[in-house]
């Protein structure tokens, strides 16, 4: 089973889905930006919607689910890095931000394996561990 995320700048999760492993990323993805559960800010020329993508979704169908929801995507075409005038990296890649949010997901043991047989119950199971998530960063870290 695999979980497909979004999550803000600083890892809160805004939206999971799930589906079968055999499914491309590309594809969920149209899915996962319409599982965000919070009103976004509209998109304007002075406040753009950003999406740091990796770059398994640098295909026509990543890049179109992206654009539809009108965010702009930062996608690195496959074989760029972003280098300076030295030649090292000049910015580093935010994946981390989700794998991140993903290691605090599979701290939940019926998460990092999944007991449940019934779909329906295991994304009630991650989305309850992503309130949880929220309520702990909101309330209890203040």
């Amino acid at each position: 089973m695999k979980r497909s995320l979004v999550v803000e700048a600083h890892g809160g999760p805004l939206g999971v889905v799930i589906a079968g492993a055999n499914v491309h990323d590309a594809t969920l993805l149209k899915r996962t930006l319409q599982a965000i559960v919070v009103p976004q800010p509209r998109s304007t020329s002075r406040n753009t919607q950003h999406l740091c993508l990796d770059k398994g979704y640098d295909n026509p169908t990543g890049r179109a689910a992206a654009t539809c929801r009108g965010h702009t995507p930062h996608i690195r075409w496959i074989g760029q890095e972003k280098l300076d005038r030295r030649g090292r990296k000049r910015h580093p890649a935010r994946r981390w931000v989700v794998e991140r949010t993903l290691g605090w997901l599979s701290k939940c043991r019926a998460i990092l394996i999944r007991y449940d047989k019934n779909p329906s119950n295991y994304l009630g199971l991650i989305q309850l561990a992503c309130a949880l998530l929220w309520y702990r960063r909101l309330c209890v870290l203040r």
